[in-house]
């Protein structure tokens, strides 16, 4: 029998296919091969039914936006059930009239809706301009409890805060997952595009060593043109699991791909043992982490 503490896992890393029924179409494909190939839980990059539309301010984006539950929750659902899968997702949720999130949903097994997590870090750079639309998050840093354990759910600017990550961990996560939309300025120097492509992917592998869990990131890959006829953002995928130590398990390149691999969550408390960072931590001495800087 396998070993219950083991996870088989699946990263749907794509380009944008056009609008939301392409997408969800495409998603379906890859979601039945990473169950074929003994997937339980499938991990989607942010954003995932269009384009990356925040590259401009356009109150005609949110259109896009929809309830949840609602029409994708349903379709994805579905979708898990048919498959017998977990699936993290994300979303634009349409909350009420001018209030709007960045959401992640994670649909078990059977189908259910059985946890949202609302993006909390809404960067506003050039070309990212997610302050426009998306009301930053309210439910907290809060483990999302399913079939295949306890989801420590993130979005894309929150895999730069070590506090996020954190706070997923003393709440119990199994694991870190990171939906995402990264990319560079065409534009940019190839050192720099280098630069900030390791700085992506360190910082996960920080997050797996100063909490002893495994993290999976999974990202878009492909070019996608502003509207403002500026150069646009080349996604650098590189779609990747990490084990607690940060060690890659496995990871993709800038292609179109389906990452499929085993997740020990065992480990984590083999490794939690010999680097107990969770006892040492001086939690009398960190009050001044409340405030936005010591001036």
């Amino acid at each position: 029998m396998p070993d219950p503490r083991t996870l088989r896992v699946a990263l749907v890393q794509e380009r944008n296919q056009g609008e939301a029924d392409a997408n969800l179409t495409l998603i379906e494909t890859r979601v039945a091969e990473a169950a074929a190939a003994g997937a339980r839980l499938v991990l989607l990059q942010e954003l995932h039914n269009g384009p990356y539309f925040c590259q401009h301010e356009s109150v005609d984006e949110f259109d896009r936006a929809e309830p949840i539950p609602g029409p994708s929750t349903a379709r994805l659902g579905a979708l898990a059930r048919r498959h017998g899968v977990v699936i993290v997702a994300s979303l634009f949720e349409r909350r009420a009239p001018g209030l709007y999130h960045n959401t992640a949903v994670v649909l078990e097994s059977d189908g259910r809706l059985v946890g949202r997590y609302r993006k909390m870090h809404i960067p506003d750079d050039p070309g990212f301009y997610e302050k426009f639309y998306f009301t930053p998050g309210d439910l907290g840093f809060e483990p999302i409890d399913t079939s295949v354990g306890r989801l420590g759910v993130l979005v894309c600017w929150d895999q730069w805060y070590p506090e996020a990550a954190r706070l997923m961990a003393l709440a119990g996560a199994d694991l870190l997952l990171y939906p995402t939309a990264i990319g560079w300025d065409p534009d940019d120097a190839p050192a720099e595009k280098t630069r900030q492509r390791d700085a992506w992917i360190l910082s996960h592998r920080g997050h797996a060593v100063a909490n002893g869990l495994p993290v999976l990131s999974c990202n878009r890959v492909g070019h996608e043109p502003s509207p403002l006829g500026a150069a646009g953002i080349d996604f650098w995928g590189h779609s990747h699991a990490l084990g607690p130590q940060g060690e890659f398990l496995a990871q993709v390149g800038t292609e179109p791909a389906l990452l499929v691999c085993d997740v020990d969550l065992a480990r984590s408390e083999s490794v939690r043992r010999i680097w107990p960072f969770l006892r040492d931590r001086r939690i009398d001495a960190y009050a001044d982490l409340l405030r936005r800087y010591r001036d």
